[in-house]
Formats: C-alpha cells, structure tokens, sequence
C-alpha cells in the first residue's frame, strides 16, 4: 500500500516569507515600511513564546515590529485605550491583540475596536461578513494558509467535494468560505453531525479543525483524498514531557490520504507567515497601492 505525501508547510512559509520580504524591499523607495503591532496581555507561557515568534519574523522580514506586554491587570478600558492608539497611529498598519485576554476582558469588544482596514487576524465581524459575501476582506491566517497548501498540492480546486471538520469562527468558517470562493462544493461538518465518518469519506479534500486529538481515523478518509489537520493538541507522554499532536491519526490517514500535513510542521508555521503577508496587503491598502499576491 502507498503512502500519502507529506505537505511541509514549513518550507512552504520559508519561502512565503521571502516573497514577503522581496515586497516590503520593493515598497522602501515609497517611503512604505509595513508595520505590525502585536499587543499581549498576562503572562501566557505559549503566547509569550508564540508573540516572541511574530516579532522576531516580522523584523526579519525588514517590516517594523511594535509590540505591547501588558499586566495582568490591564482593565478593558485601558486596553481599549492603547487599541485607539494604534488605529491612529500611521507607522502601524495591523494590529493582533493575542487571545485569549483574562476573564475581566471581553474579547467581543476589544476585536471590535480594531480598525478593520488593519484587522490583519481577520477576526472583526466586518471582516467576517466581508468574505461571506465574496468581497475583498482581511482573511485570518490559518485557514488562508491553509487554502495555499491546498493550491499548492491541487491547483484549481474548482468543482472539487471539501468537507471542513469545525466550525469555529477563527478557522472552521472562514475555511469553509475560502473554500466556496475557490468553487468547490463544501460540507461543514461539527460535534452534531450524525455520521462524521460518512461525511468525511465524501470529501476530495478533508480539513479537521475541531481541536480533538486523533479524532479522525484513517477509515474515515477517502482513498487519495488532500488531508490538512488544523489540530494542535499537547499530550502528556507519562513521562514528563509532551508532544504535540493533530485532530486527524496521522500514522492510519498516511496509509490512505494522497497528501497530508503533519502535526506538528504543517499549518502551524503558515499561520505567523500569512500573518505578515497580511500586514504587508493591509499596509498597500492603506497607501493607495497595489495589493500584492502572495497565493
């Protein structure tokens, strides 16, 4: 029996980076240097390693890196505050406030306040309505990487069965639409759905996003169907240390899948690349220029 290819999605955000980087180079006799701000809150162990991780790329992508460590206690109106000040701010074109915030904070309302024109986490509601309904929006980063891997490996997608597993509005949604618009045919399958394994056989291509550690099996997936596991879950190993592993049973799905991302080495590193791809489409905008491609 053979088995699937391996999509490595971090080659694939190394040289996304560098065709970023080649476009901000571009963009220096205009007098344009994109710039990101990235605001966190608390002591998170995992978001401080992850914002330490957009900053160091941002910078070595010749963008411009603002960031904001807040206390714990930060009040929501403190944070609106800084919020204001960064829509404001013309040297700062996209602003990612890193979730979850503490309790006291709803993130309702701080996503809210972002500018759209610099939401480059794609998570305002204007944003989210902007690509339901086929217009041009700040997309959020995972699924648009996703969607790259997918263009990758397949090429036009068109007419193509897609089943997303989740339906989350930070993946499982947005996938789905990134989907529509590449006219493929979509189910949205989630917890309710009454046979999850049927639903994931139909699908061409299968993205699991529901954050279920090995939920789907290999039987669940179509003979040479393009797999991408969104899934990042940390299991304990019994002896200490953990690793980390996807929504979909890699070492079954590899025996049956044509194409599947690996956990961890697949989406992951696509999320902070199409971040900055992002800040560089909401930097052109913002100046009057031509949107850059990136896909």
């Amino acid at each position: 029996m053979s088995t699937a290819s391996v999509i490595d999605g971090k080659a694939f955000a190394a040289a996304l980076r560098q065709r970023i980087g080649a476009r901000v180079a571009d963009l220096a006799p205009s007098g344009l240097k994109p710039g990101l701000a990235v605001v966190l809150v608390g002591s998170d162990p995992a978001s401080e390693v992850y914002v330490r991780s957009k900053a160091r790329e941002t910078l070595a992508a010749g963008m411009a890196s603002f960031q904001h460590v807040l206390p714990e206690t930060t009040t929501e109106e403190e944070l609106l505050a800084l919020v204001g000040r960064l829509n404001r701010d013309p040297a700062v074109h996209g602003i990612l406030v890193q979730l979850p915030l503490p309790k006291h904070i709803r993130e309702a309302m701080v996503l809210a306040a972002i500018s759209v024109a610099k939401d480059v986490d794609g998570f305002h509601i204007l944003n989210a309505g902007l690509l339901a309904t086929g217009q041009a929006a700040m997309v959020p980063c995972t699924p648009l990487g996703c969607l790259m891997l997918l263009k990758d490996r397949l090429g036009d997608l068109s007419g193509r069965k897609a089943v997303v597993v989740g339906r989350s509005n930070i993946v499982g949604r947005p996938m789905a639409q990134l989907l529509l618009r590449e006219n493929c045919t979509v189910t949205v399958a989630h917890s309710r759905t009454r046979d999850l394994p049927a639903e994931c056989r139909q699908g061409d291509i299968l993205v699991a996003a529901v954050g279920r550690p090995e939920l789907i099996r290999g039987d669940w997936i179509k003979p040479g169907a393009v797999v991408i596991d969104v899934g990042v879950n940390r299991i304990e190993q019994g002896d200490g240390k953990t690793r980390l592993i996807g929504d979909v049973c890699f070492a079954e799905a590899v025996q049956v899948a044509g194409a599947i991302t690996p956990v961890p080495g697949g989406v992951g590193p696509m999320t902070i690349a199409c971040l900055l791809a992002n800040t560089v489409t909401a930097a052109c905008r913002q100046a009057g220029l031509d949107e850059p491609r990136f896909d």
